[in-house]
């Protein structure tokens, strides 16, 4: 899971839990998602690469730049 890239399809914020898809397991999964740096938005839309995962259905990540 870390290292792979997804894209926002809910915010992630303060006082959020997002949501992001990702490619995995030749499909693609919904996680919800969490932002690797505190405080931190990000919209829908953007591409993010996870950084951390938490079992079953966590992610946290951040942005591509």
């Amino acid at each position: 899971m870390v290292g792979l890239q997804g894209r926002v399809t809910g915010t992630i914020g303060p006082g959020l839990v997002g949501e992001v898809m990702v490619a995995v397991r030749g499909g693609a999964e919904h996680f919800l998602a969490y932002p690797v740096i505190s405080g931190e938005r990000i919209d829908i839309g953007t591409l993010v690469v996870v950084v951390e995962y938490q079992p079953p259905r966590s992610v946290y990540v951040a942005p591509l730049v």
